[in-house]
């Protein structure tokens, strides 16, 4: 599977970071108060080793027993007011990631429904559900795990190397002497890590996309019997995720006791110098208290050194998902909706002027098109597969904007008209019956509530679809399941029929809408489709050409090009495409 493009080696892309921060700005007071915790959590921790250095050296030396305890009781003043302190940081800095994470993914949301059909027509879905779902929540541990940690420790080692230097410039030099091995460590396995981690994301997307197709299509693996030979490209997809994640593990095995080594070797040589300095005082001026404060704050330095790399890296994780969500919401494949026309009535009449259009240029699918429907017409489109039907209706509903030429209704183009007053006059029946994990009613409604139970009901007497509805259990509000499992193929059909009657378009479109259904079921809708055409624009698609031959207006054609133009008797006697396609059907039921 292709692997995608990551950021560059950059510490941070500060583009992304800015445009990740856009989304921060509504909640700019919560922002704020994570920045004051974080100085507040900065300054506290490097509070207490000079509190017990002083109690060490001043009150525990000469037995000041009234001393120490205020100095225990000033300590656990701190201890609790820094626990209260990480409390509200934690939670307000948690909270902030999922507020702004909603948002980020409410709005890839609404980005992708308005994206054209090319758009999906050349991006696996399982890659969008990725840059949904998992990319956006990785977004959460910037936030919580990543920026403010990272700020958090950085300010804190600032603090710790000015409180160090201020003790005893000496000691602090020694503190620090295995910081370069430290820092070089830190810096492979950082560079390993960052590697290792979108090896992991694209893994992730490449099975994502897998498990999506292969369940989606699961009946044709299993017609074909290919579950053997499906599940061998599963075992080898998921076996790339389990070694990206394994190099991952590894570098992590190795890096945290290299680190815990290096903080030790550091301690050791600060105790070794700090205990003669001890012995020679009056020399060193270096106490036990002194001593004792120094290896905190060595403990205290070198934890968050060692923690910077993880914080990096989860940084690190959250900017790449932040650059491909930005790069999905940058796409520009999205219909344009300028148009504001608005018209009161839709006549129905149709013309397509010149039109070019092709899915991938040069490659035209359908070349010079001129077609007139007048309204109240019943035009039929017949051809051979790939004759360019299907790619008629999908600019029509502009689904796919054209190359060349133009498309009018009544006589407008179809880029004035408001996309959604377009798209409602147009009812269309898909050969391919799409109905979502729900019921009945919802699947024909779609949600919108000027559509009643009443009208729901009408249009299904309209079909002849009462009868069946009826039998199921609990009627329009039984559930279909994913893609109408629990239902017939005709069934499937019939429900598709009444979700374009429902609205009560004045363009109607059929494509392919009897071919998948038996003849039984076909006669029934031919008779609901009679009396739906009366008064409307119809086009239908078919490959039947028993099912048009009452049309106003047949047209051939052929790789994209209209051949003939006329009714059945005309295209018949004129012994050309239509009439061989004719004679080819009728062998088959001879």
């Amino acid at each position: 599977m292709e692997k995608e493009k990551v950021s560059s080696g950059n510490i941070i892309d500060w583009s992304v970071l800015n445009r990740l921060m856009k989304f921060v700005k509504p909640y700019k007071g919560r922002f704020i108060l994570v920045i004051v915790l974080t100085l507040v959590l900065g300054v506290l921790a490097p509070t207490r080793p000079i509190l017990i250095q002083y109690t060490l050296d001043h009150d525990v030396a000469f037995g000041n027993y009234d001393a120490m305890v205020r100095m225990m009781i000033l300590l656990m003043v701190l201890l609790i007011i820094n626990s209260i302190a990480q409390y509200f940081h934690t939670y307000v800095s948690g909270w902030l990631g999922q507020q702004v994470i909603r948002d980020i993914r409410m709005k890839l949301y609404q980005h992708i429904i308005s994206l054209r059909l090319k758009f999906f027509d050349k991006t696996p879905i399982g890659r969008l559900v990725t840059r949904t779902i998992s990319d956006v929540e990785t977004l959460a541990d910037v936030f919580s795990e990543g920026l403010a940690a990272m700020a958090g420790d950085l300010l804190q080692i600032i603090f710790i190397l000015g409180f160090m230097f201020y003790q005893d410039w000496r000691l602090a030099l020694l503190s620090l002497s295995t910081l370069p091995l430290l820092l070089i460590s830190t810096y492979v396995f950082k560079e390993k890590i960052k590697v290792a981690f979108n090896e992991v994301r694209n893994a992730v997307a490449n099975l994502n996309t897998f498990v999506q197709e292969h369940l989606t299509g699961m009946n044709i693996v299993q017609i074909f019997g290919s579950e053997k030979r499906e599940f061998e490209k599963f075992k080898e997809i998921n076996e790339e995720h389990k070694q990206s994640n394994l190099r991952s593990v590894l570098y992590y095995s190795i890096y945290y006791p290299v680190a815990e080594i290096i903080a030790a070797a550091g301690i050791g040589l600060l105790v070794w110098y700090g205990a003669k300095g001890i012995i020679h005082y009056e020399e060193t001026g270096i106490t036990i208290g002194k001593l004792i404060a120094f290896i905190m704050y060595v403990q205290m330095f070198f934890r968050p050194i060692r923690m910077i790399a993880d914080r990096y890296n989860t940084l690190q994780m959250g900017i790449v998902s932040s650059s491909r969500i930005m790069n999905l919401l940058d796409e520009k494949e999205h219909v344009q909706e300028d148009g504001k026309y608005i018209p009161e009535h839709i006549q129905g009449d149709v013309k397509f002027d010149h039109v070019w259009f092709a899915y991938n240029e040069p490659d035209y699918v359908l070349k010079d098109i001129n077609l007139h429907i007048r309204p109240g017409e019943t035009v039929a489109l017949v051809g051979a597969t790939g004759a360019g039907k299907s790619s008629i209706i999908n600019l029509l509903n502009r689904f796919y904007e054209i190359n060349k030429g133009s498309i009018q209704v009544d006589g407008r183009d179809l880029k004035q008209y408001e996309l959604g007053t377009l798209r409602k006059n147009i009812g269309v029946v898909l050969q391919d019956v799409f109905l979502f994990s729900d019921t009945i009613l919802s699947n024909i409604t779609l949600g919108n509530p000027e559509v009643t139970e009443e009208m729901v009901w009408h249009a299904a007497d309209l079909v002849g679809a009462r009868k069946f509805i009826e039998r199921l259990p609990g009627k329009l509000s039984y559930n279909v399941m994913e893609r109408g499992a629990t239902l017939s193929v005709g069934q499937r059909q019939l429900i598709s029929f009444i979700r374009a009657m429902v609205f009560n378009p004045k363009i109607l479109v059929l494509d392919e809408a009897t071919s998948s259904v038996d003849s039984e079921t076909e006669e029934l809708i031919q008779q609901a489709i009679v009396k739906m055409m009366s008064g409307r624009t119809s086009i239908v698609i078919a490959h039947r050409l028993s099912t048009i031959q009452k049309a106003d207006k047949i047209i051939v054609l052929d790789h994209g090009e209209i051949k003939e133009v006329g009714r059945h008797d005309e295209l018949l006697l004129q012994e050309g495409y239509y009439a061989q396609l004719h004679k080819m059907q009728y062998k088959e039921f001879v």
